[in-house]
């Protein structure tokens, strides 16, 4: 069983994705059409935000999102950010990359995210904000983290690349801090045919330095207001995500249908798994589970046929790209180290039958 099938996923909805792009080879307009307009439009519609802006990463979105507060004066280089110490890599490179500091928080053993109770004795003159991160899809947000928030004046930012679709109340993740950065990577729950990204806003002096910054700094052609970047949605990624973006909750809910079944059924006590989450509040983009032999238990599966991926077996903090950072590299995190070396992420997907859950369950059970 593969961890993860992007052709069977592309072919759940086919018909719509093979429209969409015969659309755009007709059209003969290949970036920054109606096709990007009508995505952003939709999106923003749909996480409950007045602005949306394609870029083409996530990673893109995290940098842009950082770089446009320091171009509008609200950061500048060295101040810091509070983060997640658990978050793929991504999440850090965009605070260094724009040279803020990044202040790494450990995250809850129960929930695998951040642990807000540790995030305000962490805050300095020099905090500018904190970065949540709704890993794994898991809501990461709470009331309390607003409250630091504003006791604080800082802002909150969003890391909503593995959450489309998950909700806090009646409001989704991507529209519950100042900005947020959305990936569209094609193994997202709202995935591309490619590299893809977007920032979502309510904040329209944020929103209009943003798509400048992405379009090489250019308001108007041949006319530069920054020293920007190219980082743009194309037209057919972006048609392709508004043929899928009504099917989002539909396959959110056949991904939460899976996750049911695997907290109902798997009881080896070798392995262990996170906290159980309402529905609204875990979209399932990754199903997590921790054990002490975790590698052992990853070759007791791969011999039952069962593929499974590592999220993440270094944290950013001993990664050889920080190692001239001191401030990263001299980090002791146990919480986060320990979490590198359990956890192991088992197939979950709009695609997975029960049958083949139970399975993934059995297989798991049988792990001695």
């Amino acid at each position: 069983m593969q961890y993860l099938s992007l052709k069977d996923i592309t072919a759940l909805h086919a018909e719509e994705i093979h429209a969409a792009v015969q659309r755009v080879t007709d059209s003969g307009w290949y970036l920054q059409g109606k096709e990007n307009e009508r995505f952003e439009k939709e999106y923003a519609r749909y996480i409950g935000t007045a602005h949306c802006i394609g870029c083409a990463s996530g990673l893109d979105a995290l940098i842009l999102i950082l770089r446009a507060y320091i171009e509008l004066g609200e950061m500048q280089p060295g101040d810091e950010i509070i983060v997640p110490a658990n978050t793929y890599i991504a999440t850090i490179l965009a605070i260094t990359e724009n040279g803020l500091v990044p202040v790494p928080v450990e995250p809850s053993p129960e929930t695998l995210e951040i642990d807000i109770t540790s995030i305000e004795s962490r805050i300095t003159p020099r905090t500018k904000a904190i970065m949540t991160v709704h890993l794994y899809g898991r809501l990461a947000y709470s009331e309390e983290m607003s409250a630091i928030c504003r006791r604080h004046g800082l802002k909150l930012l969003e890391d909503n690349a593995q959450a489309h679709g998950c909700r806090f109340r009646d409001r989704r993740t991507g529209s519950l801090g100042d900005a947020a950065a959305h990936s569209f990577y094609p193994g997202k729950n709202l995935g591309a045919l490619g590299d893809g990204g977007a920032v979502t806003t309510d904040d329209s002096d944020l929103a209009e330095t943003v798509r400048t910054l992405a379009n090489y700094g250019s308001q108007k052609k041949y006319v530069f207001r920054y020293c920007g970047r190219n980082s743009r949605l194309d037209e057919i990624h972006a048609a392709v995500l508004s043929a899928k973006l009504p099917f989002l909750d539909s396959d959110n809910a056949r991904r939460q249908e899976t996750a049911h079944r695997y907290y109902s059924g798997i009881d080896n006590p070798l392995v262990s798994l996170p906290t159980l989450l309402p529905d609204e509040q875990n979209v399932y983009h990754i199903f997590p589970v921790l054990s002490p032999r975790r590698d052992a238990l990853r070759d007791h599966l791969a011999a039952k046929g069962i593929q499974t991926i590592i999220h993440y077996p270094i944290p950013p903090h001993q990664q050889e790209c920080y190692s001239r950072y001191p401030a990263m590299s001299s980090l002791s995190l146990p919480v986060t180290e320990r979490l590198a070396e359990q956890e192991l992420s088992i197939p979950i997907s709009p695609c997975i039958t029960a049958e083949e859950a139970d399975t993934v369950i059995e297989a798991i059970n049988s792990f001695r």
